[in-house]
């Protein structure tokens, strides 16, 4: 499967302005970045780009400020650890547009780098506003996508601004579509896709999808009680999406009659409450009783899920197989988390907590491919278009 549009590496960018949609959405602690993951992903575009004399303008969004200006969600801290990390000077933008940055943006030389102030602060951003893109389209030459993590949505700087200048894929967009869209297209079999998080409505069209495409499915995280509750089994006080239990029924329905295993856990941990505190107990089975709250699938579940996973030729993970953040209940995503770092085929993590709690444990190095997206990743392996990947030019 080849990448369907034009790359950065054929681009002619020597002498000229590139703006790259970069995803800087990164955490803040004490106005310092506290996980420079995002940042690091994109520094091979940044770096080709300087290599070829290109004078590059990053834009990127940070939280959620609404369309206004949020001193607390600034780019400075961002453009201070990228200065570190690339060692040089990242100059910070005082505005995403206007006539000061205008003038910064057109006085770069080669190999220069600018940082535009927090894209959201203007309020046409997350509207895909054409005066917002037009003006972001005058800064430079050419424009390139490399924020993966945003390019399911269609906004100003990830979709619009490809109308004024023509658009090319990032290194790093460029991998992504690549690396997950082979798990759909091309995997290696078997073919094991593990599911976990707490919503079957976040994750039901890939769950059609792979119904379709996958060997077996693997279910855990909060959203097995949707399952459960479908089959009748009692979920005692454990969070349970009401509108999911319609799909998840659906889904058992739809998997009798596939080729693809649809497995749910055979036991689990509960707690008394959501709490490190609380009082623990393993169930045999999955019956919760009343005043007990299912929070992660038991040693068995795990035993079982692992063995999956080490017989695979490519494993998919997206979500936590419980609240792993809590000690007590860690226990079963750890054991996913060793067995996928272990495991002899390829190895795909579809982005959001899976990769973070890969990180937690220490095995990130572990997986030959880590998402930088996560409702990205799940609507591209849903079969769903980018829009932020649509605008950029075919190859």
């Amino acid at each position: 499967m080849s990448f369907s549009k034009a790359s950065v590496r054929d681009a002619d960018v020597a002498g000229r302005r590139v703006l790259v949609r970069v995803d800087f959405n990164v955490p803040l602690d004490g106005g310092a970045v506290a996980d420079d993951t995002r940042i690091r992903a994109t520094l091979p575009t940044i770096e080709l780009l300087r290599e070829r004399g290109a004078a590059t303008i990053l834009a990127s969004h940070l939280g959620r400020p609404k369309g206004k200006v949020d001193s607390a969600l600034s780019m400075q801290p961002v453009a201070e650890r990228l200065s570190e990390l690339l060692g040089v000077e990242v100059r910070q933008a005082p505005a995403v547009i206007g006539g000061e940055v205008e003038t910064l943006a057109h006085g770069l030389g080669p190999s220069d780098v600018l940082l535009l102030e927090n894209v959201r602060f203007e309020p046409g951003e997350t509207e895909n506003d054409p005066d917002l893109a037009g003006a972001l389209g005058e800064l430079a030459d050419l424009y390139v996508n490399d924020a993966f993590g945003a390019a399911h949505r269609a906004h100003a700087s990830t979709a619009g601004v490809a109308g004024h200048l023509q658009g090319y894929a990032g290194l790093l967009l460029e991998r992504e579509v690549t690396e997950l869209t082979r798990v759909v297209e091309s995997p290696t079999r078997p073919l094991v896709v593990l599911l976990g998080g707490s919503k079957v409505s976040d994750k039901v069209g890939v769950i059609e999808r792979f119904l379709e495409v996958a060997d077996e499915i693997l279910i855990g995280g909060a959203m097995c009680f949707s399952f459960f509750r479908a089959q009748g089994i009692e979920t005692g006080n454990s969070l349970v999406e009401e509108e999911g239990i319609k799909l998840a029924a659906e889904a058992l329905e739809r998997a009798k009659s596939s080729d693809c295993e649809l497995m749910l856990p055979v036991d689990l941990v509960l707690g008394k409450n959501f709490d490190a505190e609380t009082e623990i107990r393993e169930s045999d089975g999955v019956a919760v009783p009343d005043g007990w709250m299912g929070l992660d699938i038991g040693p068995k579940s795990a035993a079982a899920y692992a063995e999956e996973i080490a017989k695979a030729g490519t494993v998919l993970w997206n979500g936590p197989m419980g609240a792993f953040e809590l000690a007590p209940f860690a226990a079963g995503t750890r054991a996913v988390a060793e067995a996928v770092a272990a495991a002899p085929g390829t190895t795909v993590l579809g982005g959001g907590d899976s990769v973070a709690a890969m990180q937690q444990f220490g095995l990130g190095d572990k997986v030959d491919w880590l998402s930088t997206g996560g409702g990205a990743s799940l609507e591209l392996l849903e079969g769903k278009k980018l829009p932020g990947v649509e605008a950029l030019l075919d190859a």
